[in-house]
């Protein structure tokens, strides 16, 4: 035991980066192809990307056999470079990089926590940010947010790290801080260039040393690095493509989606990221915002005013703050957009449980909040038990897979954090948020996902396949957006999702012999009985039909 703990001892931070890769692998990695892809962006974005691979252009998006000019490449070259080491186009292949991106921001976090305060607090901030409920989720779905905020991360992690390195290697971290927010760029355009370099003009702004970023071995190298890899797939484009790219990419999606437009909806009032912060900073929202109220009523800084301390929480809170603001300004607003703030803020959370596990500080406030979470775990637990009591039926029996799970982990958590908040067992409750929240990732995601394809998904997916085999193409009567029926179908064919409320339409497209017409149920009305149709396949809310010819 001694030699084994000597050998630990020895190799520290080998066993730390191996521990917390275990633990990545269950919270992101783990069942991820249990599960088939979710509509409505993440079978959009894959469908994209399958396209990509198997035609070999690398350059021009196109969804559904017209162009996509909404969002540059860097997703869907990630996706084709997975399928290429998958050896096919499949569901853990789509997801792998996105479960990736997120072990590369926690191993961020970590490195950040480790290098500015200790290993501990690293560790810490790090398993925060991989329990954080939208992280998490996002990190295991198959879409653009994750890969910006990964790069966004990187970034700006680089960037800090030009506080805490010697003066010679200072310029390797400016370079990488360039290099990768120009990565985030090429994942989603403008946020990529004004998070990082905003947030980095105001930490040496408030560091009060301005004038260094502007040193030329830093800033023109810098700028070459960035403009060599942002510019050529740009100008490619603009020369391929213009006016249209212009027009769509540059215009309505960049310009527009930040001001808002009518065309392109989304709009949300200014504090919706507040809101979403409240249910995507779970379990570790409640601890942090009674912290903060607390040292705010008292004026009172954690860590006891240690310099060197304060400075990444200033830091992680300058970009927490201008990375709120940029996507609360703008008006087109989707849960999504807000996932670059979690690493910094869960930073900011790390610091507060990292005083709380090793000083006791604040616990009389955290344990409130461990106490009423946990009294909130108990009480639903025990409600679960008897939901074929007051749901309907149906939907009793859809969340029927999940149930045993939900109730197992809410009962425990709710008890062992409440036992070890009471016998001041600080690590302890910690360690059963983190449980709470691995489990929930790796052994719930597929279930509750299942759950959701019952109410509508799996009809498409299977009538995809139905007329796949048949070699039909498909058409969708008053709705869109529903990408499955792409992934899952034929993809040499085009979904029309074209046919809203027209019953003459909808007749000359059932007299097409090649074509099977999806519909609503709900939306099948008096005039359906002067039409000469036959069911092809009926599910639980769509009936899929074709012309009697």
């Amino acid at each position: 035991m001694e030699k084994i703990k000597g050998i630990i001892s020895k190799h520290t931070e080998l066993f730390t980066v191996l521990g917390l890769c275990i633990l990545f692998y269950f919270i992101f990695f783990h069942n991820i192809w249990s599960y088939a892809l979710m509509d409505v962006d993440e079978s959009r974005y894959v469908s994209m990307s399958k396209t990509m691979f198997n035609s070999k252009d690398f350059l021009t998006l196109y969804l559904n056999k017209e162009f996509f000019f909404e969002k540059p490449p860097l997703y869907f070259w990630s996706e084709c470079l997975s399928f290429l080491l998958f050896g096919k186009v499949s569901e853990a292949a789509a997801r792998f990089p996105a479960a990736l991106y997120g072990s590369l921001s926690c191993f961020m976090v970590y490195f950040i926590g480790k290098r500015a305060i200790s290993r501990t607090f690293g560790i810490i901030s790090s398993l925060i940010l991989a329990t954080s409920l939208e992280f998490v989720i996002l990190a295991k779905f198959a879409i653009l947010d994750i890969v910006l905020s990964s790069c966004i991360a990187l970034s700006l992690g680089f960037g800090i790290f030009t506080f805490y390195v010697k003066e010679q290697n200072k310029k390797y971290m400016w370079w990488l801080f360039y290099i990768f927010s120009a990565l985030a760029v090429m994942a989603k355009g403008i946020p990529g260039f004004v998070i990082p370099f905003g947030s980095m003009f105001f930490i040496y702004l408030y560091s009060k040393k301005l004038k260094e970023i502007f040193k030329p071995q830093y800033l023109l190298v810098g700028i070459i690095l960035f403009l060599g890899i942002t510019l050529p797939w740009h100008i490619i484009m603009l020369k391929m493509h213009n006016p249209l790219f212009y027009n769509e990419f540059i215009i309505k999606h960049h310009v527009a989606r930040f001001f808002g437009t009518q065309d392109l909806g989304r709009e949300q009032p200014f504090y919706f990221y507040i809101l979403t912060l409240l249910w995507g900073f779970f379990p570790w929202i409640m601890s942090s915002i009674s912290v903060l109220i607390k040292n705010l009523i008292k004026k009172e800084i954690s860590f006891k005013n240690n310099s060197a301390n304060l400075q990444i929480i200033m830091f992680c809170t300058i970009i927490s703050i201008l990375t709120l603001i940029f996507f609360s300004v703008s008006k087109t607003k989707l849960i999504t957009y807000i996932l670059p703030i979690f690493p910094f803020i869960a930073l900011l959370g790390g610091y507060i449980w990292t005083n709380y596990i090793k000083n006791g500080e604040n616990s009389k406030i955290i344990n409130i909040t461990v106490y009423i979470t946990g009294g909130i775990f108990i009480l639903a637990s025990i409600v679960a038990l008897f939901t074929g009591y007051f749901l309907p039926e149906q939907l009793n029996e859809d969340i029927l897979c999940a149930k045993p799970l939900c109730i197992t982990l809410l009962f425990l958590t709710g008890i062992l954090s409440i036992t070890a908040a009471k016998y001041k067992n600080f690590i302890g409750v910690f360690s059963v948020y983190v449980a709470f929240m691995l489990c929930l990732s790796a052994f719930g995601t597929g279930k509750f996902f299942n759950i959701d394809y019952k109410f509508g998904q799996n009809d498409l997916m299977q009538f995809a396949k139905i007329a796949k085999n048949d070699n039909k193409s498909v058409t969708c009567y008053n709705f869109t957006h529903k990408y499955s029926l792409i992934y899952y179908g034929d993809d040499s064919k085009k979904v029309n999702f074209g046919i809203n409320y027209d019953i003459n339409d909808l007749k000359r497209e059932l007299e097409k012999p090649d074509n099977y017409v999806i519909i609503k149920k709900k939306s099948i009305n008096e005039e359906f009985g002067n039409l000469n149709y036959s069911v092809v396949d009926e599910g639980r809310r769509y009936i899929m039909i074709k012309g009697n010819n």
